[in-house]
């Protein structure tokens, strides 16, 4: 039986996370259309590098150009945004992620250690004009501004603005499920960067048109969570957008990098607390709670991602390309 989903369906029905977007649309020239942009997941409105949150990462296929991911597996910590981009827009969105975070807390670098930078990507160079690298560092800095926990916009916005999912307009999508079980009740949102799949591959429709020579592709998973579960706990989670991924018709292509991060709110991690012993409560793996969060992440990440292409709309980019509205 399908999970009841949250208020607005939406990764921000987790309490306390926010999302924003930049959108960077414009025609150059013939050959050259602007058609990308910048979406930041935060975990908390707190300072986020003094309250990390838990947090870890599942690798499908590792196709991808993320930064952060070594620290997080080794330490099971998050003390950044969550950035998505294009995949030649990293290093700009890492340096302006730097610059926002540097800004908020002086110490960083000076009298504490430095910061793990959190940025995830996609290839959005069917439509965007890539080469041109449009994405500056004050982009990433907006994104993060920006950031509310209003119910997130979705399609082609943001990160999204050029990407293609099963050769139809893929983009930004979230979905939310509330979870109950001996008197405790949690909700799971998940946020997708969709950009993969052919038209064929599709399980949920039946798309006869012409099929696109896009590449391969790929997909951004971010699952949020208010459950108290540590990082071993989130790797699992993080695994199950496997299944959600795979129920939408993806058997995750040679070159679509299939990544997913997840985090819990409750019980973050303070940076400065100078003590030798922490403690930490934590939802038992036998729990039937813990069930019902695996088919939460499964039931989010399948409906983000066909929630992408049903809020996105027809978008014309560069040598003329035009990629379509999925026909729902």
């Amino acid at each position: 039986m399908p999970l009841p989903k949250g208020k607005s369906n939406c990764i921000t029905d987790v309490q306390d996370v926010k999302v924003g977007h930049v959108t960077l649309y414009e025609k150059l020239a013939e050959a050259t259309t602007i058609c990308t942009g910048v979406t930041a997941i935060l975990p908390h409105g707190g300072n986020l590098f003094n309250q990390k949150t838990h947090a870890a990462s599942a690798v499908l296929n590792g196709y991808g150009k993320t930064t952060g991911l070594v620290q997080m597996e080794e330490l099971g910590l998050l003390e950044s945004p969550i950035l998505l981009t294009n995949t030649f827009s990293v290093g700009a969105v890492w340096q302006g992620a730097l610059k926002y975070m540097i800004d908020e807390n002086r110490e960083i670098g000076d009298s504490t250690s430095t910061i793990n930078l959190v940025v995830g990507e996609c290839n959005d160079s069917y439509l965007n004009s890539i080469r041109h690298q449009a994405i500056k560092p004050k982009h990433a800095v907006q994104a993060i501004k920006n950031a509310t926990n209003n119910p997130a916009l979705e399609g082609a916005i943001g990160a999204g603005k050029g990407m293609v999912c099963f050769g139809y307009k893929g983009g930004i999508g979230t979905a939310s499920r509330e979870v109950t079980a001996g008197g405790e009740n949690y909700t799971v949102g998940c946020l997708v960067l969709s950009n993969f799949g052919k038209r064929e591959q599709a399980l949920f429709a039946d798309w006869n048109e012409r099929e696109m020579n896009t590449p391969d592709g790929s997909i951004m998973m971010v699952i949020a969570t208010d459950a108290p579960l540590y990082d071993r706990q989130l790797k699992r989670l993080a695994k199950r957008c496997g299944a959600g991924l795979a129920r939408t018709g993806s058997y995750m292509d040679n070159g679509s990098g299939d990544i997913a991060i997840a985090f819990s709110t409750a019980n973050t991690y303070a940076h400065n607390r100078n003590v030798a012993v922490e403690s930490l409560d934590f939802i038992r793996d036998d729990h039937p709670l813990m069930n019902q969060l695996f088919q939460a992440v499964t039931e989010t990440t399948e409906e983000a991602i066909i929630s992408s292409l049903t809020h996105a709309e027809t978008t014309e980019g560069r040598n003329g390309r035009v990629v379509e509205k999925a026909p729902f």
